[in-house]
Formats: C-alpha cells, structure tokens, sequence
C-alpha cells in the first residue's frame, strides 16, 4: 500500500507559491502526494515536476469542480468547459506521471436540487455524453478517471457505490473507474467493507481514506480494520491517501461545508494519520 496527502490539507487553491509543501510531504514520510487542481495557471507544473523527481514523491491528480466545471449543466458552454477542465487535467496528469484523475467528474460540488425525474434524465445523458468523451480522452493518454460519490449534501447525482457502477457501466468505457472516499461512505453506505468488496479490484482505482468527520484519520467512527481486510480481500494494492481541508477557500469551504478547524493543525492531521495508515497496514 503507498500512502499519500492531498495539498488541499495546506493550501487552496495549489500554486507555486505553495512548492515548500512538498518537501513537508516528502519529510513526514509519504509516499505520494496529491495535487488539487484547483487553477492549473497558479502552477508552474514544469517546476513542480522537477521538485517532486528530485524528492522521489509520486503523484496522483485530483479535480475541483466548481459550478463553471458542471458536464450536466443545463447550459451547454458550462458544459464544454467542464469537459475542457477535465482534458485538462488528464493531460496534467499524463505529463506529471499520475496514473490516475479523480473526483466528481460527473457534476459540480454543491448542486443539490429536487428536480423532475425528466430532468434527471437530461442531464445523466449529458454527462454520459461527456464522459464517453472524457473515457477516449484518458485512454490515449494512458490515464484512469476515478468518479467519485459524494454525500447527499454535496450532490444530487452520485451518493453511493451503487450508482456510480451504474453510471460506469452505461458509460461503457474501461477508463472510467471509481474512486472512493471513506467521508462520504461513511454518510451513504450501509458497510464500506462491503462497498469495497462490490466495487472489487477492477473497477475500484483509488480510496481517499478519510475520517468520520474530515478530522484526523483513526480518531472517529470509521469502520478502518474493517476496510483493510476489504482492500486485502480484493488485493487492493494501489494508493489510500488524506484528502480533508485546512486553509480552505470560500469556495472549498461552501461546497464542502467547513466551518471549523478539523484538527489542532494541518501538520499535526497529516502527520498522526499517516502514523496511523501505517499501524493499521503493519497488521
């Protein structure tokens, strides 16, 4: 198993400024960190690209989608440019050796809405439109697209494991992958082990192995020897990384509901949950 940590732990939004971040992460003894491409015009990604060689680090890239980055808007150049932002950030990803892109891929964060069972249709036929798009785009790039389930209170669209697989399967397209998050699991799901086990290792491509209530990993509800004997069930031998909010955005911080400090600070967060991904994978 590679342990990883998201930037947005430190920073929102991601930019060279915040370069220093990666000898942190490489310091505290992560394997992997993970960029949130929050603007890809903040950073310098040749650069970025040269620090994280020189640390040995790998990456893994993940999205933000915002209102503007929505592939089942209503409008059709809201559209366009969420399917824009998503090539985009497969190529960032191709370029800085992540084998994967991940996250809500298939709306915006935030969108929660009682609508028509029409509508619905609509605009899960936008989306599928767009993400068959999105499936030949990562193939040829050599890339996964991790789709991402969020709570009920982040979308509307996709809340559980479920209905991701059926969004997967209709999209047809072996590039298109899920990736989990344990926050969310632990709102929508009746068992994450069991999730897990579902979703299995050929279609489960990335875990973000978060807390109960974002805070540091090992100090809530999550069920976490129960998700280490799933992942080792289904011979899951790829990354589970941090990925929860410290200094969080106006925008990071509506859409995901932050109000408060998640842990003493960030540094403290980071460092006892990798301390405790690895005593609960030593066993």
């Amino acid at each position: 198993m590679q342990f990883g940590v998201s930037t947005f732990l430190w920073a929102s939004p991601f930019s060279t400024k915040s370069f220093d971040l990666v000898y942190k992460i490489k310091d505290m003894g992560f394997d992997i960190i993970e960029v949130a491409v929050e603007n890809r015009d903040l950073i310098d990604w040749v650069k970025l690209k040269e620090i994280v060689k020189d640390t040995g680090l790998q990456v893994t890239i993940s999205g933000a989608f915002g209102p503007e980055r929505d592939i089942s808007s209503n409008d059709p150049a809201i559209r366009a440019k969420g399917l824009s932002y998503i090539t985009d950030c497969i190529s960032i990803a191709r370029d800085m050796g992540s084998p994967i892109f991940g996250g809500p891929v298939y709306s915006a964060v935030g969108k929660t809405r009682f609508i028509s069972d029409d509508q619905k249709k609509r605009e899960r036929g936008w989306c599928i439109e767009n993400l068959i798009k999105v499936g030949k785009f990562a193939e040829d790039n050599g890339i996964i697209v991790g789709l991402e389930p969020l709570n009920r209170f982040e979308t509307d669209m996709i809340n559980t494991a479920d209905q991701a697989i059926s969004l997967v399967k209709e999209t047809g397209h072996p590039n298109i992958k899920i990736q989990l998050d344990t926050f969310h699991c632990n709102i929508e799901e009746k068992s994450i082990p069991e999730t897990i086990r579902k979703i299995g290792k050929d279609l489960l491509c990335h875990i973000q192995g978060n807390e109960s209530d974002r805070g540091t990993p090992g100090t809530g509800n999550v069920d976490w020897v129960g998700i280490r004997d799933a992942l080792i069930d289904i011979e899951y031998d790829r990354a589970i990384v941090i990925e929860t909010f410290g200094e969080v955005s106006e925008e990071i911080a509506r859409a995901a509901s932050i109000w408060r400090p998640l842990a003493n600070s960030s540094d403290e967060l980071a460092i006892e949950g990798l301390q405790f991904y690895k005593k609960l994978f030593s066993n």
